[in-house]
């Protein structure tokens, strides 16, 4: 979690780094654009994490891991520095990879592997389990990736980044979303009504019914021309997810 945490600070940093201007309309809120942390401070914190982020792998001395944040280092990176073949952000395509591969690939199975091969000392196994994550974070990353968007389209839209929001309007992307959320919850759904133990086809079944009509119900009251109520929403799919985390372990 350490390394991870550190890796996450330098994804998110050098990507304010990159999008100064941009943000100045999107979020002026955040700390380098107010003021509060100045651009040489900034690059210091960014160039630290990322470097307390490798070292502590390379202690660790899992290769798991160490494969983990070589790739979001990789990914993040050409995402967001502005250089020849980089600013992938600027490719809705090339943007939604990013997060997916790194949400619903790099994580759930270098997770495992470091757990089992690693912490647990057990051979590689590729078990249904870990192929429900990978299948159900498909579909709600990809949703995240091109919701992440939609109160940036104004700043997007500026700066020439053709996010999908930008080329397609708000409102059909918003509720394209909501179907790639509601389809995770309910792949989620059915995966948890095929485990040969009553109780978790019940807590599984109903507790991922509820996330999706808790979804589909806040859906309906967003008002698409406030940045504060996108927030909000934006907020509470991160919730969800959370709490889909602790039923994801019953289904086996």
């Amino acid at each position: 979690m350490v390394p991870l945490l550190f890796m996450d600070i330098y994804v998110n940093g050098v990507n304010q780094l990159s999008d100064l201007e941009i943000d100045k309309i999107n979020k002026p809120y955040l700390p380098l654009v107010s003021g509060q942390i100045s651009f040489t401070t900034g690059v210091i914190i960014v160039a630290s994490s990322l470097t307390l982020s490798f070292w502590l792998a390379w202690t660790i001395g899992s290769w798991p891991l160490i494969w983990n944040l070589v790739s979001c280092f990789s990914l993040w990176t050409a995402y967001s520095i502005n250089v020849p073949l980089m600013r992938w952000k600027r490719h809705p395509l090339l943007a939604a990879i990013c997060v997916c591969a790194t949400w619903a690939l790099i994580f759930p199975i270098t997770f495992f592997a470091h757990m089992q091969t690693f912490v647990l000392k057990r051979t590689t196994i590729f078990p249904r389990s870990l192929i429900f994550v990978i299948i159900f974070m498909s579909f709600y990353s990809l949703g995240i990736a091109l919701f992440k968007d939609i109160p940036d389209i104004d700043g997007d839209q500026t700066f020439g980044i053709q996010s999908f929001s930008a080329r397609f309007g708000q409102k059909r992307v918003f509720w394209i979303c909501i179907f790639l959320f509601e389809m995770a919850f309910g792949i989620a759904l059915v995966a948890g009504l095929t485990s040969s133990s009553l109780l978790v086809k019940i807590v599984t079944g109903l507790g991922h019914a509820v996330l999706a009509w808790i979804l589909w119900y806040k859906a309906n009251f967003v008002d698409l021309s406030s940045k504060a109520s996108i927030g909000s929403f934006y907020m509470l799919i991160w919730k969800l997810l959370y709490v889909a985390y602790f039923l994801m372990p019953l289904i086996r």
